[in-house]
């Protein structure tokens, strides 16, 4: 993990909707630090640099040391929020973390080797399950994406969690170690193909016992005829 990222921010005296609104209007975004056994701390941090930080990726997982103003904060990012109709920022929660912090986070999985991986190779195709994964770690150990290898990987192979090899001190949040994060699935083509052939030799089958049946009913109906002649004759013989 890299070192710990200053930020530069300022505390807030003043709370509730009025009083973001009105920092927001001069370009500084609310937030607040929480937990670590303290009591919550209002800060406003500057707009611009936080929207560099936040579309520069690993945002959630990165640690800030947070200056205040009134003192230093060590925090990672635990949500956002934005404006439902501009898409804008307007609010972020950070919360404390030390040395000796465990915490949860999202990250995105990377694949590696794609094209040592046979069944790509072949025309298979990746079909990815989950896109990120959630880990927990120490903060000193916080990955910023986990990676899979495909090397050597087949179609109709599966990468389960228990297959991922991860870094040292990071564990998956699931506690199934089986759960799938990828798969290699044959060419679309080909599955088109074989449903194809599937559906044809499914109807030569319904043809053929359609065609038994009816002669069966065909056989049926000659001998129930002959019987009635038989009968018709010897009625006749008698008469």
């Amino acid at each position: 993990m890299s070192a710990p990222k200053a930020l530069k921010a300022e505390t807030r005296e003043k709370a509730g909707k009025g009083a973001a609104r009105a920092l927001r209007r001069e370009g500084k975004i609310p937030a607040v630090i929480y937990g670590g056994k303290k009591p919550p701390v209002s800060i406003s941090l500057d707009g611009h640099e936080l929207f560099k930080l936040l579309h520069a990726g690993g945002f959630k997982t990165t640690v800030f040391d947070i200056d205040t103003g009134k003192g230093k904060e060590r925090a990672i990012p635990r949500d956002y929020q934005r404006d439902p109709v501009k898409d804008t920022l307007v609010h972020v929660d950070f919360y404390r973390v030390t040395a000796d912090s465990v915490v949860e986070v999202e990250v995105p999985v990377h694949f590696l080797n794609q094209e040592e991986a046979p069944g790509l190779v072949r025309g298979g195709v990746l079909n990815v399950v989950t896109h990120t994964v959630e880990v927990k770690a120490g903060v000193d150990n916080l990955p910023e994406a986990i990676e899979v290898d495909l090397k050597g990987l087949d179609i109709g192979d599966i990468v389960h969690a228990s297959g991922v090899k991860l870094p040292k001190g990071v564990a998956f949040a699931n506690e199934d170690p089986e759960f799938t994060i990828a798969t290699i699935a044959a060419p679309t083509v080909v599955a088109e193909e074989q449903a194809e052939e599937q559906a044809e030799a499914e109807a030569e089958k319904a043809a053929e016992e359609a065609g038994e049946t009816t002669e069966e009913e065909g056989a049926e109906g000659e001998a129930s005829e002959g019987g009635e002649a038989e009968a018709s004759d010897e009625k006749k013989s008698e008469d």
